[in-house]
């Protein structure tokens, strides 16, 4: 073979492998298959995955550990890199301001999600929904509880198949998770706040389940709206508990 051939072919698996990546298919951190298994998959011989695998290593896409094999590097910044994001976390207000981005984008994911989920899509909400569901009935600690309802969300932007806006709630993830943590935390073990979520979650997923776009829209709409709604309610009520104690101890 030709060097422009093996040129070609190695372009092949750097643009599979790359939409591989952005489609989230393979994720950051995680090991790329064996190159028998690679060679197999993308349907190219053994020189020329090597000669993919060592331009992406050069673009930075890839890494390659002696013995453990090749796996996709870190692509975006960790919170420790990003300053405008530590400085964003220490601000009480940034919780409110998430989730009003989390009701705008997540309405939209969940209305692409209706209309573009595949079965194994479906298969995949359904799984989230079931654990998240099934972890009502055991003793599971906040945090699993807040890991749970996040990949439920997850697993419904992933079905939207608009990789900008999959990678672009990514790129918010710890954010993100510590919204939904706030949400548990301060709201699971009211019952009727806790029986409301339960209700939404279950209208979002009928939707998306049932193809029903708007409705799905909707239902992401009011669920995120619904939770900011409570708890700035228990904000409030909580400000209120101190300002009379507080009279009430002589301090006004």
């Amino acid at each position: 073979m030709n060097t422009d051939a093996k040129r070609h072919l190695a372009d092949v698996v750097v643009e599979r492998i790359e939409q591989l990546i952005v489609d989230g298919v393979v994720r950051q951190g995680q090991t790329l298959p064996s190159e028998r298994r690679l060679t197999e998959k993308l349907g190219v011989s053994r020189t020329a995955l090597r000669e993919g695998l060592k331009i992406l290593r050069a673009r930075g896409v890839i890494d390659t550990a002696h013995g453990k094999g090749s796996f996709v590097a870190q692509l975006t910044a960790e919170p420790t890199q990003a300053p405008m994001l530590q400085l964003l976390c220490s601000q009480p207000r940034t919780l409110y301001d998430l989730l009003e981005v989390r009701e705008m984008l997540e309405a939209e994911s969940a209305r692409l999600a209706a209309l573009r989920a595949t079965p194994a899509d479906h298969i995949l909400i359904r799984r989230r929904y079931e654990d998240m569901s099934g972890a009502n009935a055991t003793d599971t600690h906040a945090s699993k509880h807040a890991q749970l309802d996040h990949a439920f969300h997850q697993a419904i932007c992933e079905a939207s198949h608009n990789p900008v806006l999959v990678h672009t709630l990514g790129m918010l993830n710890d954010l993100m998770l510590s919204s939904v943590f706030a949400s548990v935390n301060n709201l699971y073990h009211r019952q009727p706040q806790k029986r409301e979520i339960d209700r939404q979650h279950a209208k979002l997923y009928n939707a998306i389940i049932g193809r029903r776009p708007e409705q799905a829209r909707r239902a992401a709409e009011q669920h995120i709206k619904s939770v900011r709604e409570s708890l700035s309610e228990i904000e409030q009520e909580e400000r209120r508990l101190v300002r009379s104690t507080l009279r009430l101890e002589g301090w006004d």
